[in-house]
């Protein structure tokens, strides 16, 4: 945190870079690609699985190479973002994702579509925390700060809403290949106002050795985890070589604890994670996320191949769980963050979001969309956004200002990685159900109709036993904030004129996507 960060509200607003809003612009629109990336691949993921001929079994690796690399690297991204310069690794993240896009619309097997997905959470994971820091860094005034943060957030948040209809839309009318395509002109237009335009401030980089021994362990452990939940799906529970994939994890895992505590400059401090509220927060938000990413991944395919919806139909059939983050954000969580403790919003929100996936447990084949699936969209979205809020103002407090990078990016990287194992688990939960059901009654369907329902009623079988499992995490999330986070009500005036305040300000848009 620079020395300016911290001066008076009052004070000019021309002390910032003279380019700083024009920066913002294309800020704002790589933000906007990355988020529509993550909601765009979902529409269009039916399509692509057909044509590709990728298995049930494999389809959940194109939402969870992309979060795994995502996520599971983003600390080591802030940390090059640092050592590199933010610009540069901003640029460099740009062009590398849009490379990544148009190999993944060019795919032509199963193996180059995982690829290029996993390559765009590798250059996300280095564009990501490059562009938080840029707004940090160029935004020096409090309340200048503030607006800057809350548009990127504003757009980070709204952007989900339109990737689930560019997508539908561009799969149906045009090919399921330009919801990768559409990211180049994006990224195009972004590096280049980027290069332009932004100024970065001197000497603000980190010059500390890289870490190497802590993003090999915590990339490794993490790829570890994710691979064993997906090799039992097919495999079983009791395969050598998942309990191997296990047992790897752990030990990689403890590894890259014992070596964050002793090296002297790690990737992850670990005095960021081990205080009370930021731990439950982390922990909290990503077992929440487990419950979600699973469930977007089977709803989708409820709508697209149970109910019939075209991609355009289905990206709107999620509309109105994003009105309710939305409402839930900015209506709930913004209004009362400040006049109750976190946990008594994180808590009930978590509870209201299990209620919406317990209506999503009696999904039939025959279920109606408006009895059913409307208010069990609207009742996770409300839930989740009310939670959103005071989570993301909670997860830098009390953070040292050396440490609030890496504590934005730990809210990002528990999301992310808990989408990961969330679809993995999840994915192999449905699939384990929809097996044992059509065994069980595909014996008593005499013709080629009747074995097609039975088919259809064990995939929905399979569904709402994973959204029973999704209801549980939900459940756990909010046990877990009621449990360890236990600050009261934000210190308002902090937020206004200091820069520890401030930082409070940097977490929001940090998990939007």
């Amino acid at each position: 945190m620079s020395e300016t960060a911290s001066k008076a509200p009052g004070a000019p607003a021309s002390s910032g870079d003279a380019n700083r809003w024009k920066a913002l612009v294309f800020i704002a629109l790589a933000q906007l690609m990355v988020v529509l990336d993550a909601t765009i691949v979902n529409i269009a993921l039916p399509s692509a699985q057909q044509d590709l001929g990728i298995s049930d079994g494999n389809r959940q690796w194109v939402v969870t190479a992309y979060a795994l690399a995502f996520g599971g690297l983003l600390l080591f991204g802030g940390r090059v973002a640092d050592l590199w310069g933010r610009k540069r690794a901003f640029v460099v993240g740009l062009i590398g994702f849009a490379g990544a896009s148009a190999l993944g619309g060019a795919a032509t097997n199963e193996a180059m579509m995982f690829g290029a997905r996993a390559l765009q959470g590798v250059f996300g994971a280095l564009l990501a925390p490059a562009a938080l820091s840029l707004l940090a860094v160029m935004f020096t005034d409090a309340k200048e700060r503030a607006k800057a943060f809350g548009i990127y957030g504003a757009i980070a948040g709204g952007g989900g809403a339109v990737g689930f209809i560019l997508g539908g839309v561009l799969t149906e009318y045009m090919d399921w290949r330009w919801t990768f395509f559409v990211n180049i002109p994006f990224a195009i237009v972004a590096a280049l106002g980027a290069y332009f335009v932004i100024r970065e401030p001197e000497g603000g980089r980190n010059r500390n050795p890289l870490d190497i021994p802590g993003v090999l362990l915590s990339t490794l452990g993490l790829v570890a985890l994710v691979y064993g939940f997906t090799r039992a799906e097919s495999d079983g529970w009791g395969d050598s070589v998942t309990v191997g994939m296990f047992v790897a994890s752990a030990v990689l895992l403890i590894a890259f604890v014992i070596t964050e505590a002793k090296v002297k400059a790690p990737l992850l401090p670990l005095r960021v994670i081990t205080d009370r509220n930021r731990g439950g927060i982390y922990l909290s938000l990503g077992i929440a996320i487990i419950a979600m990413f699973g469930t977007f991944l089977f709803l989708t395919y409820y709508l697209q191949i149970v109910k019939g919806y075209t991609p355009i139909k289905t990206g709107f059939a999620f509309m109105p769980m994003i009105v309710g983050m939305m409402v839930g954000s900015t209506q709930i969580g913004t209004r009362l963050m400040t006049r109750v403790p976190a946990r008594l919003l994180m808590g009930p929100g978590f509870l209201v979001a299990a209620i919406g996936m317990l209506l999503m447990t009696q999904l039939e084949i025959g279920s109606s969309y408006n009895s059913t699936i409307l208010p069990a969209m609207l009742l996770l979205g409300l839930g989740m956004g009310t939670a959103f809020m005071p989570a993301m103002s909670l997860a830098t407090l009390g953070v040292e200002p050396r440490d609030s990078g890496v504590a934005s990016a730990m809210v990002n990287t528990s999301q992310q990685v808990g989408g990961a194992i969330g679809t993995a688990l999840l994915n192999t939960i449905a699939a384990s159900a929809t097996t044992t059901y059509i065994a069980d009654h595909i014996g008593s369907a005499t013709s080629s109709s009747q074995q097609q329902l039975v088919q259809l009623q064990g995939q929905v079988h399979g569904y709402t036993n994973a959204i029973w499992f999704a209801v549980g995490m939900l459940v756990l999330a909010a046990v877990i904030v009621m449990v360890l986070v236990n600050a009261g009500k934000p210190d308002t005036s902090a937020v206004a004129g200091s820069a520890e305040g401030v930082e409070d300000e940097v977490a929001v848009p940090v998990v939007a996507h």
